[in-house]
């Protein structure tokens, strides 16, 4: 492959914009900046002489340049940038440097692309501060942590994170429910969602819902921000935001493959190969998924799924060097998935029997959808000051056929009593025990067609300054966006016949034809303002929304219009160069979506945070307390959560509520030498939850709610822990995950029985040995004890966490 580099080398001056314009590609990592001061050691940051350009969609703030002459064409760069900003650790090896702790504890063969000997690793900052400083709860994924445990679904991954948790649902994490914090984790949509800086939901003001996730076994790193840093990101600020960072194009010819295969017929194939002048750099990457499904369809067939993500990058330095320097990045990505999955689980009785059964009636039941992203940017540099502005827009069209009623009863009734006199009838024709004798017992099966758009344009500036003693880090963005959501609801009839379906000859009706749009216009200003071991992180958030929902039924044409300025104010002190106190209060806000009613509100709340962190190389250990005081809680009705009919998306006002809790986050490396670390991590959440208002909704979620009453879906203890030893021929790594019970609706008390999850406690272990320079094999054994208990009983029946699934690959890397 070296003759491409070379072709590269030689054509500079006319191939790169060619190259750039015929690659596939995407938002590329620009030079990094060095913040001075020892890990965990409090210094204030002198206003740069010189800055570079960050990686293009994110959030990353100008310090100073790492090193070199301003007036040198900069050399691209690899990096475990794992959020808006980043400041460079030692690399190891170089002379008279101590290992740093993102160098000792990645694996030797490692699937991110090396840097080339003298490059920097890289630590993450919010604001100008590092992730140590930060006045506000914040926690950052590294490759090397990604890469322990090889895992597919994003909610085991985040779960690591105290604060957030998961409600399961098919198992693999096709369509994650995240949440922070006690919000609804229905379908994510109380979590700002971003890659590399840019919304990827596929609508995020128009329908919250993340019918969309990317694969996370892609992402260089994953970083959670929470508390007044949350204002940063919209337009969800009541919980805080999650921002997946994509791979970074290397500073020289890199190439690896990761092909792995195992139970249920499991398959991976990854490849990523990329290349860089001094001029120009690309990166492409491939990534296949698949599964056969662990589900047991009653009369035979598939429960899987295949799901491809391709994604391209691409950079070209317009102006490398002098007082202004200009970059080009741009980026390109395609998804698509076809999976057998259904909302239709199982009778408790049923599940206990044999959890992995799914009934025939579902046997139709099949998602199909396909994604096209593109992000252009230009980052400009000069001085102290850099500007990222970035224009994106997604188009997802998605048709899910499903099951969606019975002729005569409720599906979910029908479950939770499947023995009444009644309900015996419909739970056979369900399970294809019975055939259907009546229009009563037909069951109605189609597809929720839709058809999302999501783009804008934004632009961040970022300044370091100093006033007297007073350091700045100043942040100001502007981000003008649109989204739009058709939806075309239909279904026809089928009867069950000898335990098939057969389609009748009734005529499709149409259950849904409309549209929702949005305009929103976000300003936000935040300034890390440091003064010895002081930092005061004041910021302020506007978002101006105006929308519109035209249903075509009915011919209904309603507009809307929102204003809200959030305010948040975040502090950090250093008690010593190791430990420090924090902490902050913002407020926190999620728009209705269109079509609502005139007596539907936003919501909002008021958030306090208060904790201690303790950090030194190779230790992380903190204490946060939190406390969410809601004036009005809302949730949007959704398929997924069990609603149908006229209450599909419509929103319940709850009114005031107090969401409180404890989140605890230790993390240490042991050297004890032998060229052996033993990485140890644990982080515990303690979370309660109390709506304060009686009032009656049709979301089953709520129901008749009395003051006093529990939020569905929330455990109240979850604990995630892990242990490993890594060394240069391999490692071995073990995890834990504990989740408590949950309810399903919202209530206080001993709960009903069959409005309880189950408390789930599962292990991970994983384990490689390197056996060479350029390859590793891997074997990855996931829920090692194979429990499988209820993750969740929305909306239809009970469903199972994945059982035991071995996984054995290798890689090479070159």
């Amino acid at each position: 492959m070296a003759w491409l580099k070379d072709r590269l080398r030689r054509a500079r001056g006319w191939a790169a914009p060619v190259l750039l314009v015929g690659i596939v590609a995407a938002p590329a990592a620009g030079r990094a900046r060095q913040e001075s001061g020892a890990e965990g050691v409090p210094v204030p940051t002198d206003p740069p002489t010189s800055t570079v350009a960050p990686e293009a969609g994110t959030t990353q703030d100008s310090i100073p340049a790492a090193s070199g002459d301003a007036s040198t064409p900069p050399a691209p760069e690899t990096s475990d940038a794992t959020a808006t900003q980043t400041a460079p650790e030692q690399a190891p090896g170089l002379p008279g440097d101590a290992p740093t702790q993102a160098a000792s504890e990645a694996p030797p063969a490692s699937p991110d692309l090396t840097p080339e000997p003298g490059q920097r690793k890289f630590e993450s900052v919010v604001v100008g501060t590092s992730e140590t400083r930060t006045s506000g709860s914040v926690h950052v994924l590294k490759p090397s942590q990604l890469e322990r445990f090889k895992r597919d679904d994003p909610s085991m991954v985040l779960m690591t994170v105290p604060g957030v948790y998961a409600r399961g649902e098919d198992g693999y994490g096709l369509r994650p429910n995240v949440g922070l914090r006690g919000v609804n984790p229905d379908r994510s949509k109380k979590v700002t969602l971003l890659e590399d800086g840019v919304l990827f939901g596929p609508a995020p003001y128009s329908a919250p819902a993340a019918y969309f996730f990317p694969l996370v076994t892609r992402m260089q790193s994953v970083r959670v921000l929470k508390g007044p840093s949350a204002i940063q990101q919209g337009p969800q600020t009541v919980a805080g935001s999650v921002e997946f960072i994509t791979r970074d194009i290397p500073a020289s010819e890199s190439a690896w493959l990761d092909i792995a295969g195992g139970g249920y017929l499991y398959g991976k194939a990854h490849g990523v190969f990329g290349a860089s002048t001094e001029r120009a750099g690309f990166l492409l990457e491939g990534l296949h998924l698949r599964s056969n499904g662990f589900k047991e369809l009653d009369g035979g067939g598939t429960t899987g799924f295949r799901r491809n993500e391709w994604m391209a990058k691409g950079r070209y330095w317009l102006v490398p060097d002098g007082e202004v320097r200009q970059s080009l990045n741009i980026k390109l990505g395609y998804s698509d998935e076809v999976s057998n999955e259904t909302y239709l689980g199982l009778s408790d009785e049923d599940f206990r029997a044999n959890p992995l059964r799914r009934y025939a009636s579902s046997a139709l039941d099949r998602m199909e959808w396909h994604r096209t992203q593109v992000a252009v940017s230009h980052v400009l540099e000069a001085g102290s000051l850099a500007i990222t502005t970035t224009a994106y827009r997604h188009d997802l069209t998605r048709a899910w056929r499903k099951i969606n009623r019975l002729g005569g009863a409720a599906i979910a009734t029908v479950l939770a009593d499947p023995t009444s006199a009644r309900n015996s009838i419909y739970y056979g024709v369900l399970t294809g025990q019975l055939d259907s004798a009546s229009s009563q017992e037909l069951l109605f099966i189609g597809p929720n067609d839709r058809t999302f758009v999501s783009q804008g344009v934004q632009s961040v500036a970022r300044w370091t300054t100093t006033t007297g003693p007073l350091s700045h880090n100043l942040e100001v963005g502007a981000r003008f966006h649109f989204d739009s959501i058709d939806r075309l609801h239909t279904e026809d009839a089928f009867r069950m016949a000898g335990g098939e379906l057969v389609a009748t000859n009734t005529a499709t009706s149409t259950t849904a034809n409309n549209k929702d749009a949005t305009h929103a216009l976000a300003l936000h200003v935040t300034d890390a303002i440091a003064w010895g071991p002081l930092v005061l992180t004041p910021g302020v958030r506007l978002e101006v929304i105006r929308s519109r929902s035209y249903d075509r039924l009915t011919g209904e044409d309603t507009n809307g219009a929102l204003e809200v300025l959030m305010p948040g104010m975040g502090a950090f002190g250093a008690l010593t160069p190791n430990l420090g106190l924090f902490a902050g209060a913002y407020r926190g806000f999620s728009p209705p979506a269109p079509g609502q009613p005139d007596s539907v509100g936003a919501e909002r709340s008021i958030n306090y945070e208060t904790g201690a962190r303790w950090t030194r190389r190779g230790e992380r250990f903190e204490v946060v307390g939190f406390f969410n005081d809601y004036s009005n809680l809302t949730a949007i009705c959704t398929f997924s959560s069990g609603c149908v009919d006229d209450d599909l998306d419509r929103q319940t006002d709850a009114g005031r509520a107090h969401i409180y809790g404890l989140e605890v986050f230790a993390e240490k490396v042991f050297r004890p030498g032998g060229g052996l670390t033993f990485p140890v991590t644990a982080s515990y959440t303690f979370t309660r939850t109390e709506l304060l208002e009686d009032f009656q909704s049709a979301d089953p979620q709520f129901g008749n709610v009395k003051a006093g009453d529990e939020l569905p879906y929330v455990p109240r203890h979850q604990l995630s822990a892990s242990v490993g030893v890594e060394g240069r021929l391999g490692g071995v790594a073990v995890s834990a995950l504990y989740i408590d019970t949950m309810r399903e609706k919202a209530g206080q008390g001993e709960a009903p029985p069959g409005e309880l999850t189950d408390s789930l406690l599962t292990f991970d272990v994983n384990a490689n040995w390197n056996f060479s320079r350029w390859g590793q094999l891997y074997l990855s054994a996931r829920n090692i004890l194979d429990t499988v208990e209820i993750a969740s009983r929305r909306p239809y029946g009970a469903r199972p966490n994945a059982p035991r699934t071995v996984i054995l690959g290798f890689k090479l890397t070159h």
